[in-house]
């Protein structure tokens, strides 16, 4: 059987930032959907506050009112880094400045190899059990163990939860350099609590202003986005799919396209919910 689609350990608990985000108003109308392209026709444009990351329940395609023809799940990379910074010699996870400095990307598929979890869907799993955020019945704690054991053997880091990965921030801004913007709009989490605001690229680029954490990343005529929610290891990249397509070769983003039924729980394919989790045309070409 399939998991439900509330899956995260702990949400009906210390839950006041949560019941604000699920009692704001419901910008998540429903569409008609044929294959990758969207069928509705918005009578009027969102808000800046609606492009909030989207509701856990609905397929990821759906959000935002179908204004994006396709979304990316851009999976966060595991950090490699030098020996001296190493679990087995540190102890303690790398800073923001060390992973800029000293950091660089180690693909899933990579760690899938080594540590023997078969499926991004799986590594998802691991991951979140890892961190305690699954309920135990959904827990996978072969694969968990083997992710720590990978950690404890090699100079490789798990990826950060809940934010914008930092090896990934620079990737993100070259999206919206090469797009022609100057800026981008920054959605918080909670957009009704914190103000919406627009941050400019070469700022962001040169570290005069620091970077979001965690919220969404709009571009200013709406034409795509980045969000990441909180206990997530993967962004959402939105937008049109020749666009999404070319910056995923170009900056070697590992990930799959979602089709019609990925929703946020994705890891739910490890119980069989879906024969594959990404099908071959939906996997990036080196």
């Amino acid at each position: 059987m399939c998991a439900p689609a509330f899956p995260l350990h702990g949400w009906s608990t210390n839950s006041l930032q949560w019941n604000a985000r699920r009692s704001a108003p419901d910008c998540f109308r429903d569409r008609s959907y044929s294959g990758d392209i969207c069928s509705q026709v918005t009578s009027e444009p969102m808000q800046l506050e609606e492009f909030v990351y989207p509701q856990y329940e609905k397929p990821l395609v759906e959000a935002y009112d179908g204004s994006f023809e396709s979304v990316f799940v851009v999976l966060h990379p595991f950090v490699r880094i030098p020996e001296a910074l190493a679990w087995k010699v540190a102890q303690q996870y790398p800073t923001d400045e060390q992973i800029f400095a000293q950091g660089t990307k180690c693909r899933w598929s990579e760690v899938s190899q080594q540590s023997g979890i078969s499926s991004y869907a799986r590594m998802n799993q691991a991951l979140l059990t890892s961190i305690g955020s699954l309920s135990d019945y959904l827990a996978d704690r072969a694969a968990s163990e083997a992710i720590a054991n990978f950690v404890k053997t090699h100079p490789v880091w798990m990826p950060s939860e809940g934010r914008f990965e930092p090896l990934l921030q620079r990737d993100f801004l070259d999206v919206f350099a090469r797009s022609g913007a100057g800026e981008l709009i920054f959605i918080p989490e909670f957009p009704y609590a914190d103000p919406v605001a627009r941050l400019p690229i070469e700022r962001l680029k040169a570290g005069s202003d620091p970077f979001p954490s965690r919220g969404t990343l709009l571009a200013p005529d709406q034409s795509f986005l980045f969000t990441v929610d909180w206990d997530s290891f993967f962004t959402l990249f939105y937008g049109p799919r020749a666009f999404l397509a070319e910056s995923v070769r170009r900056l070697k983003l590992e990930g799959f396209f979602a089709t019609a039924n990925t929703d946020h729980a994705w890891f739910n394919y490890s119980f069989g919910c879906a024969i594959v989790t990404v099908s071959p045309e939906d996997r990036p070409r080196e």
